[in-house]
């Protein structure tokens, strides 16, 4: 890869990172490249490497990506990857405003990546494992043919999901013997204390004698249960667990940690961009626009940031959030005083000059993700302020619709659309379900219905994976069901209650 710049972009360059430097950013050193539309095109489809494995699924990508550009349906400006290094590609041919906005965006990026604890984890290296799996890919197509392993990558991904969100805070993702001690104590007797005859009934009371033996009872069937308990990362269970040979294990090991690489991007992809677009704001306009520049930027700014009817902008609500906490913590608008006040004039003009703001949205982009930062700092103030609510489909009119404005319920949908990152939360419950080797999964439901196409063709790679059936308790339609499929067929039968 050719890291040379031209000299205007070089010097550029060192302009935009001495002001971002200034602001107090910190991040790893930041190589751009200057790449035409195809190549461009093809980094994003590779979700900006250089080099990926090879799949089918890059390629469709790419051409999706081609079309929507040759019909004007969308532009890619700027490109960047959480490494270190951090690499970051320009578009060739763009005016050198967008490239000034891009890099001051970009460097904004870098400083998330390096300081936000959910990357904390992530391979910093990730340019160099991707080239990695790549070769270990290709030998094994070479080995074991074309077919047959994109055939098995293409079952890795329907599951690539299933993952757990809170395993990169532990040792090694969470990837652990889940069999558990199967070999523990007996805890043989009945669990009497020694007394004397006549106080017997008093000593060891029938009731709790009772009480304790279901309990040991209860203890003895967890430890011989498989897994002892639900296990969330099914990816890892499998990784364990399945009959798979070792090509193939190896190859669900490279899908599941780029799964956990692209993890902390999906968790905090409304934080980043915002913070991204506060500081690309901050230091153009401060710092590096030109006199005759400020309408282009302005014109490009709020293309960026427009909300369009139905979608939710990350750009427009991380930038808009960030704004809004630095101004509260500015102007004393935290805690318990503005809290209990409920004097509507008196917190319309209300001012504490404190001067935290800038401390405090720095602490926000290290210590949390889209989920916590909304539930902490979205308020019934904001929402009202920049006109959010709720929508519905109204199936007589024909037409979406607002369905509310009460801040709960907004808030509540949003953090909803973020929880698990927005994908439905899958445990698997049992390795030997009717002791039969077959796999049960059970899906937490929360009030949304899983997609039924979408089940059928996971549970149908999962067992082809487990090479056994797979069975997945949930509810459809108000009503426990059991969906299943045997390697040939789907199942769904009704069942009395999902499995706890």
């Amino acid at each position: 890869m050719t890291v040379s710049l031209p000299r205007e972009l070089a010097e550029l360059q060192v302009r935009v990172e001495k002001v971002a430097r200034s602001y107090g950013l910190t991040f790893f050193p930041v190589v751009f490249e200057v790449v035409d539309y195809a190549q461009m095109n093809q980094l994003a489809a590779y979700t900006g490497f250089p080099v990926r494995y090879p799949h089918w699924r890059f390629g469709m990508e790419m051409e999706q990506i081609s079309k929507s550009y040759e019909y004007g349906l969308s532009k890619i400006y700027e490109m960047v990857i959480n490494n270190d290094p951090t690499y970051a590609y320009l578009l060739e041919g763009n005016s050198l405003l967008d490239q000034k906005l891009v890099m001051a965006h970009v460097y904004g990026h870098a400083d998330f990546f390096r300081n936000n604890v959910y990357f904390s984890h992530t391979n910093r290296k990730m340019v160099d494992a991707t080239a990695n799996h790549a070769t270990r890919v290709r030998r094994y197509q070479d080995r074991h043919g074309v077919e047959t392993v994109e055939r098995f990558i293409d079952d890795c991904l329907a599951i690539e999901d299933l993952i757990d969100h809170q395993a990169a805070f532990r040792a090694n993702y969470g990837l652990q013997d889940a069999r558990g001690d199967a070999d523990a104590d007996d805890e043989s007797g009945d669990g009497r204390l020694p007394a004397e005859e006549y106080l017997d009934p008093f000593v060891n009371p029938p009731e709790v004698l009772e009480r304790e033996r279901r309990q040991r009872d209860e203890a003895r069937e967890a430890r011989r249960r498989f897994p002892p308990d639900p296990q969330r990362d099914v990816l890892g269970f499998l990784l364990h667990h399945a009959p798979l040979d070792a090509w193939q294990r190896d190859v669900l090991g490279i899908i599941r940690s780029e799964s956990y690489y692209f993890l902390p991007q999906r968790q905090t992809k409304i934080m980043n961009e915002g913070w991204a677009s506060y500081w690309h704001t901050k230091m153009l306009t401060g710092h590096l626009l030109e006199d005759g520049e400020v309408i282009d930027y302005a014109d490009h700014h709020s293309g960026t940031t427009a909300t369009h009817p139905g979608r939710l902008n990350p750009y427009k609500l991380g930038i808009e959030l960030f704004r809004d906490i630095e101004f509260r913590w500015n102007t004393g608008r935290f805690g318990r005083e503005w809290e209990e006040c409920d004097d509507m004039a008196e917190r319309a003009r209300w001012n504490r000059p404190t001067g935290l703001g800038r401390e405090k949205i720095f602490e926000v982009r290290r210590l949390h993700c889209d989920l916590t930062f909304l539930d902490e700092f979205l308020t019934a103030d904001f929402c009202a302020q920049h006109k959010l609510f709720t929508f519905a489909r109204d199936r007589r009119r024909d037409a979406w619709v607002i369905a509310s404005r009460e801040f709960e319920q907004i808030k509540q949908a949003l953090l909803f659309q973020l929880t698990n990152g927005g994908t439905p939360i899958i445990d698997v419950v049992d390795a030997n379900f009717g002791n039969r080797g077959e796999l049960l999964l059970r899906h937490t439901h929360a009030g949304v219905d899983l997609k039924l196409d979408w089940a059928h063709e996971v549970l149908a790679a999962l067992a082809r994976i487990w090479r056994r059936p797979v069975h997945l308790e949930t509810i459809v339609g108000g009503k426990p069901k059991r969906l299943g499929h045997d390697g040939s067929q789907t199942t769904e039968q009704e069942i009395k209650e999902v499995a706890s």
